[in-house]
């Protein structure tokens, strides 16, 4: 995995494969770079890039898969269905949106066109997160954040370098050796949520959810409302 190093001034250098790229010393300064990634094929597809939003030094940053189709549309992250649904949790656990950042794993939307013109999302693969961390390693270099929760597999290969069974690590603060001294947390994506069968699954897998979002708001005590 990419690790950051320090530089002067608290600018972030990435180095990959002992080659030292462009320095950062601000959010907005990688929000505007990104704006013309080509790293990987998901630009030719997507309407824009849709990067992270959130304090410049919040103490908790959600990562997501990657941007759903409202995203895409709206160039910000988690304001469709599966974002409402994190809000709501954020709110009922105590938390406070605006004291989090929230972000992708992938920032370019991935999906399949069907003849109906609908957009339908499609899983971002080994390479496409791959090439996207570059980005996301960015990001919690500059932000420094105390916890990163991974939402869901995506989020979770991301951050940790390697796939991760949710059922094993999920509400867990785990060590991240390649982030200093970042914790990271693992659940479930909340479109995961959308997409049970029932009303009855849905509400139990809600409330495994919320006491997710509540353990976190214990761990991290700067993020309550």
């Amino acid at each position: 995995m990419p690790r950051l190093s320090h530089g002067r001034a608290g600018e972030e250098t990435l180095v990959t494969s002992g080659a030292v790229e462009r320095h950062f010393t601000s959010l907005k300064q990688v929000r505007e770079a990104a704006a013309t990634c080509q790293r990987c094929p998901l630009y030719r597809n997507a309407t824009q890039t849709v990067f992270g939003e959130g304090p410049a030094h919040a103490p908790v940053v959600f990562i997501g898969e990657q941007p759903g189709d409202q995203e895409d549309i709206q160039g910000k992250p988690f304001v469709g269905p599966a974002g409402r649904m994190l809000d709501r949790a954020l709110e009922e656990a105590g938390i406070d949106r605006k004291r989090v950042y929230v972000t992708n794993a992938v920032k370019h939307f991935k999906f399949e066109q069907t003849r109906g013109k609908r957009r339908l999302h499609k899983k971002p693969n080994a390479y496409e997160i791959e090439r996207c961390n570059w980005w996301l390693d960015k990001e919690l270099g500059l932000i420094a954040p105390k916890l990163a929760v991974a939402l869901g597999t995506t989020a979770a290969r991301a951050l940790f370098g390697r796939a991760i069974t949710i059922s094993r690590v999920r509400g867990d603060f785990l060590p991240l050796p390649a982030y200093g001294a970042l914790e990271g947390f693992v659940t479930v994506h909340p479109s995961a949520l959308l997409r049970a069968p029932d009303e009855e699954s849905r509400h139990r897998e809600y409330a495994r959810f919320l006491t997710d979002m509540r353990a976190i708001a214990r761990h991290i005590p700067a993020v309550r409302a």
